[in-house]
């Protein structure tokens, strides 16, 4: 993947662009086996199942679709399965949730178990009591999706009181997006790279319609959603936070340091506490994820710095025009989200040492991992590397792994392809393609 072969954005056309695959157009096709089998595992556990996710991600699609046609394929009666789409106009007079409870009250008859599908709970006004009374009926299944400016995270959390059990649904991995290719991975790699895996991605056939949509869904959707839930007045500001977090997207920074870049490059004054609320805001409205800086050494989180990491390249890619195309960040951006995607929670290591300097004393120095996954009994050192020139450039990335004394497992991801292995050190070295393909490529 040379830098020669990405895309450039000049004026209205994108040029330099790989030969086109061949892809399905019908979005019906895309299997989302991870997040349905999520659903699965949660059948009937006494929760409301809320699905999240950014706008455009399948939740609607993921529910109504697969998992409604997991329910008749196992016999369960199409009459025990209660759907309403809040957002078709057949049902707008549900959105009154006296209305919507009474409605599902009666197509309850019997004993059997009630399977209640909600599409865009948030157009229900008070939706977290109906919610919650729902709950009261002893034969009922509750299952939810919601988006847009009414339903984030932080709602989820607050709103059902801990009786919301949230399956957070991300773009297409990289590994469902390759499965509707008829490329090679690398042209595959190069497109996922450049335009994310929103689902409605794989329908569009040009580069333009894919530029164009990205462009439209951050301006018109998401960014508004932002503006109006959080009742921004000065949307310039917020707009040159997205713009900058963009630009340095795995970059150590804070509250601080950007209040620092807003009077020195951008020559405006915004306090600490207003871009803490849109770095929040772009949290809630599920665009960017943060991870903490953690020491491996002190086993403690240092609230100092973190990075901002964007749940979809294509997103990120087309708030900047897809002007900045760095495959070595975009790899580690990808990283992450697969570790995310995978269950993972992931933070930044931070591993302290101490060495001689020239004038032979001893100074504390920091060593950065870029990924501490874990999950469950199980962690993972992980750096991304999108290439490793020189010996000098290897130690580098091993560096921090060497002054590591328990015994997780280290692992460094290239951009290339190669056949894992381990070195003297015992540190694995594994190509992304075998990382983003491969399951349990963690544990090759």
């Amino acid at each position: 993947m040379n830098k020669e072969n990405f895309f450039c954005f000049y004026s209205t056309k994108l040029v330099n662009l790989p030969k086109k695959s061949n892809r399905r157009s019908n979005l019906m096709d895309i299997k989302r086996d991870l997040y349905l089998n999520r659903i699965k595992d949660r059948e009937k556990n006494g929760f409301i199942k809320v699905i999240t996710g950014i706008r455009r991600v399948g939740k609607s699609y993921l529910l109504f679709k697969l998992f409604f046609a997991y329910l008749i394929s196992k016999g369960i009666n199409k009459e025990n399965i209660i759907q309403v789409q809040l957002d078709n106009i057949k049902f707008i007079d549900l959105r009154n949730p006296k209305k919507l409870y009474d409605y599902i009250s009666s197509k309850i008859v019997n004993e059997d178990t009630y399977y209640i599908l909600l599409d865009e709970i948030q157009l229900v006004d008070r939706f977290p009591d109906l919610l919650n009374g729902l709950l009261y009926l002893k034969n009922v299944d509750i299952y939810v999706t919601g988006s847009s400016s009414k339903f984030l995270s932080s709602d989820v959390v607050t709103g059902l009181r801990g009786r919301g059990d949230e399956i957070r649904i991300y773009p297409l991995s990289f590994s469902e997006f390759f499965s509707e290719s008829k490329g090679d991975f690398e042209e595959a790699l190069e497109e996922y790279m450049i335009y994310g895996g929103l689902p409605r991605i794989l329908s569009l056939k040009s580069d333009e319609q894919k530029a164009k949509y990205l462009t439209n869904l951050f301006r018109e959707t998401y960014l508004i959603d932002i503006i109006e839930r959080n009742k921004i007045r000065n949307t310039s500001n917020l707009e040159d936070l997205i713009n900058i977090i963009s630009s340095s997207i795995g970059s150590l920074t804070n509250s601080k340091k950007l209040e620092h870049t807003f009077k020195s490059v951008k020559k405006s004054t915004v306090t600490d506490d207003t871009i803490k609320s849109y770095l929040e805001a772009l949290k809630d409205a599920f665009l960017i994820e943060e991870a903490l800086q953690y020491n491996v050494k002190g086993k403690k989180y240092i609230n100092t710095l973190t990075k901002y990491y964007f749940v979809d390249m294509g997103l990120r890619n087309a708030r900047l025009n897809f002007r900045q195309i760095e495959e070595p960040h975009l790899m580690e951006n990808i990283i992450y989200n697969e570790l995310r995607v995978r269950g993972f929670n992931v933070d930044v290591g931070v591993v302290e040492i101490r060495e001689m300097n020239a004038k032979d004393k001893f100074v504390r120095k920091k060593l950065e991992i870029d990924f501490i996954a874990s999950k469950g009994n199980k962690k993972y050192y992980i750096q991304s590397a999108y290439a490793l020139p020189s010996e000098e450039k290897s130690e580098q990335e091993k560096r921090p792994f060497k002054n590591i004394n328990d015994s997780f497992k280290k692992v460094i991801v290239l951009g290339k392809n190669i056949k894992p292995r381990l070195d003297e050190n015992g540190i694995t070295m594994i190509g992304i393609k075998d990382f983003l393909l491969k399951k349990e490529s963690l544990d090759i």
